[in-house]
């Protein structure tokens, strides 16, 4: 198997507090990271324990021996590098994996994407290290990651939602998880004309199965449409949130461009202020076209 570059790995917090142990008496050196409950690197390897799971990620060099002789053994006491196969054969089932990116980001797009992956393209994307684009921290990385997905030609769907589209759209639906049942809904219907004969689907759970259920079209329906938390660990999802990802950054940076301004990710008070100073440039009818109008910042940066 070629060299690993990225890894994850969920923990329990007994597991994350021995790992830290661990890497101070290894002499790691530690800087504190948001979302995380600590980070730390030593000799190009860098391994960052999350407070969402917890989960672990490892990425750079050495990454097989650090599992092997330490995480494994010393932390986990479960033998599974070499073994997904095994321990995750439904990874490597032809499946779609669909995921999203900007729903929860005031200004820019809703961006979701699907990714088609048989055996062969599963194990190619976790070869190149292909994981869920949170665990990525650099827009750089999004767009090399990207890069090598279409490079390996796995089948795949995009579809970027401008936020005046979203808005439109927001304003029929009523609800969030009705438009993004849309979404997904219109990607596995494309992707479904793409590869025929592919009768599985995976996504994250987003809401109630029968939100996405009742939006899929003729051709999506004959799928047997899985929905879970954590989905992103799928390597066909992990692909599609770095597409979505990839097509967010993208939008902002053009949009940007043509403004004049950066376009921060998020709903943090920058975001709040850039908005603000956008409108005090260009009038109020700017905002529908760079924000989602039902976000509470919306309401708040016009008053």
């Amino acid at each position: 198997m070629p060299p690993i570059h990225s890894h994850t790995l969920p923990l329990t917090s007994a597991q994350a507090e021995k790992l830290g142990g661990i890497l101070k008496d290894r002499g790691f050196l530690f800087e504190k990271k948001p979302y995380t409950l600590f980070a730390s690197q030593k000799d190009g390897l860098r391994i960052a324990v999350y407070e969402k799971g917890p989960k672990v990620l490892l990425q750079g060099k050495g990454i097989e021996d650090f599992i092997t002789f330490i995480l494994e053994p010393e932390v986990t006491g479960e033998v599974r590098l070499g073994y997904e196969e095994l321990h995750h054969p439904e990874r490597f089932i032809p499946h779609f994996g669909v995921d999203e990116s900007g729903k929860g980001d005031f200004l820019g797009p809703l961006v979701i994407a699907g990714v088609y992956v048989d055996e062969e393209l599963a194990k190619q994307l976790r070869d190149a290290g292909i994981c869920d684009s949170k665990n990525i921290g650099t827009d750089k990385k999004i767009r090399e990651l990207a890069a090598v997905i279409r490079k390996l030609k796995a089948p795949c769907e995009r579809i970027v939602i401008s936020p005046q589209k979203y808005n439109q759209l927001y304003n029929n639906f009523k609800n969030l998880n009705s438009l993004l049942a849309w979404g997904h809904a219109r990607i596995l219907e494309n992707l479904c004309e793409r590869v025929p004969n592919c009768l599985r689907a995976l996504s994250d759970k987003f809401a109630n199965e029968y939100v996405l259920k009742r939006a899929l079209q003729e051709k999506g329906k004959k799928l047997q449409l899985d929905q879970r938390t954590k989905a992103e660990s799928d390597y066909a999802v992990a692909a599609a949130s770095i597409l979505a990802r990839e097509g967010f950054i993208d939008w902002l940076e053009k949009e940007g461009t043509r403004l004049g301004v950066i376009l921060p990710k998020g709903v943090s008070p920058k975001v709040k202020e850039r908005a603000s100073h956008l409108l005090k440039e260009h009038g109020s009818e700017i905002l529908p076209q760079i924000a989602k109008m039902h976000f509470k910042t919306a309401a708040e940066v016009l008053t």
